[in-house]
């Protein structure tokens, strides 16, 4: 027992001296920010509306945040081979798990997109598949050289073509948005030809038109979203049309905590609008501070791929970081109304668990990547 617990002591040490702890405290720092956030937004709609008890979000947030927190630190802890060997296996499953949601999925406001694992009601598949999907796309890329450079980025655009059509399916328009997206920066940042990307990129355009001509009952909704993010009159846009009042009612500083007002008139505000409840009640230069956390993470992460010289962990970092910048844009892009709805959590700050699990491995992935010498690790391990 005594040798046990001195590696342990050895091991944590070892973490605590190679990893980066300024993205450790940052993501810290927005887990517990959304938590301040969920007490602020939530109280008044349980107590009110919902018949429960008035911290009952707050508290699920709560233990949804200590299983975030211990997602962090346990992914971020271990050794790099075994970790992506375990998420690349993890992959596959999620990917059975996401074809499975139209069968065995929850229907909400007309979509499947949650699974009801008993253990964890109501999860959200594609939240464990976008992480994964970094990881399988930069092995994919980057470690089988022995396939042609072209045929592995047309295997990585069928493994997204595949994902894509589960979660057009669903229907979800905000995240299949987010992972093509996301696939695009990779292939670029890897020094794809742009001539073919184009090509690649029209091909996919054709497929999701063609889609919503021929099924116009399962995919119309995409050009119904379109159409009234261009002209509000030709649909429903109460949400948005709230979100964007709430965001000028606050103006630069806010009305103060627990005044705001659009966390009682939209049910999702928690949620999909949880930068105008922000806005809201703190002002547009607290929303503004939350955006240069994200940049900041994001240059933290790019001063460590500059400085890596494993082509894998590179292209990962890049495709990680990108998914969390590029989703808390357009995130705030759907508040202010620059962005069709698409229901799009902010990362970290939103409140379902799904989301802040999703989050988390994010963050523990990062994390353990840009931990500093791993050759000292394995060597003493």
């Amino acid at each position: 027992m005594l040798s046990f617990g001195r590696e342990n002591t050895s091991l944590t040490a070892k973490w605590w001296r190679n990893i980066d702890k300024q993205i450790l405290f940052l993501f810290i720092f927005l887990l517990l920010l959304g938590l301040f956030f969920s007490f602020s937004s939530t109280t008044s709609v349980m107590s009110e509306k919902l018949n429960k008890q008035t911290y009952f979000f707050f508290i699920k947030h709560l233990i949804f945040v200590s299983i975030s927190l211990f997602l962090i630190l346990a992914i971020s802890i271990q050794e790099k081979n075994k970790l992506i060997k375990f998420l690349l296996f993890l992959f596959f499953i999620s990917i059975l798990i996401l074809a499975l949601v139209p069968v065995f999925g929850v229907e909400i406001k007309g979509s499947k997109r949650f699974m009801d694992l008993r253990i964890f009601p109501l999860f959200q598949p594609v939240e464990l598949v976008k992480p994964l999907f970094i990881i399988f796309v930069a092995k994919i890329i980057i470690l089988n050289e022995k396939i042609n450079v072209y045929r592995r980025y047309l295997y990585s655009f069928l493994v997204l073509l595949l994902i894509v059509l589960f979660l057009i399916n669903q229907p979800d328009l905000g995240q299949t948005l987010l992972l093509t997206l996301t696939w695009i920066t990779m292939i670029f940042v890897s020094g794809f030809n742009m001539f073919i990307l184009s090509i690649l990129g029209l091909v996919f355009v054709g497929i999701i038109g063609l889609l919503i001509f021929f099924f116009p009952g399962k995919f119309g909704y995409v050009f119904l979203r379109i159409k009234t993010f261009i002209d509000p009159k030709m649909g429903d846009n109460f949400q948005s049309q709230k979100a964007l009042d709430a965001i000028k009612q606050g103006g630069l500083t806010g009305q103060g905590m627990g005044e705001g007002i659009l966390k009682d008139k939209v049910p999702e505000a928690h949620t999909d609008y949880i930068v105008a409840v922000i806005s809201e009640e703190f002002g547009a230069i607290f929303v503004l501070f939350i955006v240069i956390i994200f940049l900041f993470i994001g240059y933290k992460v790019l001063n460590k791929v500059f400085s890596e010289r494993d082509e894998f962990l590179k292209l990962a970092l890049v495709g990680l970081v990108s998914l969390l910048v590029i989703q808390t844009f357009i995130h705030i892009g759907v508040n202010t109304r620059l962005l069709p709805t698409t229901g799009m959590t902010l990362p970290f700050l939103s409140y379902g668990g799904s989301s802040l699990i999703g989050s988390s491995i994010i963050a523990g992935i990062i994390l353990n990547f840009t931990r500093k010498d791993y050759t000292r690790y394995s060597e003493n391990d």
